[in-house]
């Protein structure tokens, strides 16, 4: 058995959320919102099996998912991507798999920013590279110059970078985005950009790609996810955009994973990508009240929330909240004492955790977010 898989145990995410199972707890640790999504899109899969080829697709995707892909970005990040810098895969995660395996040699160092998604290390591990962490930390979770020319190496290939950041829910900066183009320019990197969130974005912002920056159009993968744009996590339809030398490598390693994609879900995605813009930008104010509803109810029990500006999660400070327990001892004692469940944000970390965080998910119908701030408000109040 291969030690990389045999010695690691269940991701937080199923754990805490077969936690919440047992004890028939309200589920704000996994990240999935309530609701149907897009009826049109689920209109254009369904009516796509029943009217159009069940057969296997083009191993990149179908090319009017593709081109859809590429003029939504045209559309909303003003980048000018041809079908064939574009390659369909069976979800984000996947897309992460084929870069690392593609792009990594043994030994290779992948600079990674904590905290991160848990799919990351093993992930470059099982590639042949070794990870090597650039620590954030609460509030801000900026990226640093100085930590990024202490961490990089001779043997230092590629950064991965998760931007909106999944643990967080920050987004990066263009201050911050301009000094990581140049880090990668002058060290000759290229970086994976895990981009999922890019339209689960609050408050006005907007989501500026590493791939239109300067220096980085030649040297950036860029992963896209249908799951999160249109809130259908079960789709798992997911993407990567590279230049024709890094995306031909990349379709190699794609081809030995799941090859493609089931074709009704494509269809139906592209169908989304020209149609969905009003549904994606109400759906971006509709999770925004969520976070408000959410962090004002934890305010109102006496927990510092930190800010969230994208993704569809908050956290709080356990430290500044006054309460003198770990995060995973509190996440264990909410779902079991308060019937929610949250993630303790020190399971993002491989080495040297920040243990004072929990994140909670908000992207839940108010009659659900108002029930678990109920008894999260009880339970802080029998505290003392």
């Amino acid at each position: 058995m291969n030690p990389i898989y045999s010695s690691m145990g269940t991701t937080i995410f199923e754990a805490m959320s077969a936690r919440a199972r047992a004890n028939d707890a309200i589920n704000l640790g996994q990240g999935f919102a309530d609701g149907r999504g897009p009826e049109a899109v689920l209109a254009a899969a369904a009516r796509a099996v029943l009217e159009k080829s069940n057969q296997y697709p083009p191993m990149a995707g179908l090319l009017e998912l593709r081109q859809a892909i590429a003029d939504h970005y045209a559309r909303h990040q003003a980048l000018n991507l041809a079908t064939e810098e574009v390659l369909v895969t069976s979800g984000a995660t996947e897309a992460l798999a084929a870069a690392l395996l593609a792009l990594i040699e043994p030994g290779d160092e992948v600079l990674c920013f904590q905290p991160l998604y848990d799919a990351y290390v093993p992930l470059i591990r099982r590639a042949g590279g070794v990870p090597r962490f650039v620590r954030l930390h609460p509030p801000e979770w900026r990226i640093d110059r100085a930590a990024l020319e202490a961490a990089v190496t001779a043997k230092t290939r590629l950064i991965l970078l998760n931007n909106p950041l999944n643990p967080a829910a920050t987004m990066t900066s263009a201050e911050d985005l301009a000094m990581l183009a140049d880090f990668c320019v002058a060290h000759d990197l290229i970086t994976i950009c895990d981009e999922v969130w890019e339209h689960v974005t609050f408050d006005g912002a907007r989501h500026l790609p590493l791939i239109g920056f300067p220096g980085m159009r030649e040297r950036t993968v860029k992963i896209g996810s249908a799951g999160k744009i249109f809130a259908l996590t079960g789709f798992k339809v997911g993407w990567m955009c590279a230049a024709p030398p890094i995306a031909r490598v990349l379709a190699k390693a794609h081809q030995f994973l799941t090859f493609t994609t089931p074709p009704n879900l494509q269809w139906a995605v592209a169908e989304g990508l020209a149609t969905q813009d009003d549904w994606v930008q109400e759906a971006r104010h509709r999770f925004q009240a969520g976070r408000d509803r959410l962090a004002s109810g934890l305010q109102k029990a006496g927990f510092a929330v930190l800010p969230s500006a994208a993704t569809y999660f908050l956290s709080v400070d356990l430290a500044a909240s006054s309460l003198a327990m770990d995060d995973t001892t509190f996440s264990e004692r909410l779902v079991e004492e308060a019937k929610v469940a949250t993630i303790p944000v020190s399971a993002f970390y491989a080495e040297d955790p920040v243990t004072s965080v929990v994140r909670f998910c908000f992207v839940k119908e108010d009659a659900v977010l108002d029930e678990a701030i109920a008894r999260v408000q009880r339970w802080r109040a029998d505290l003392g």
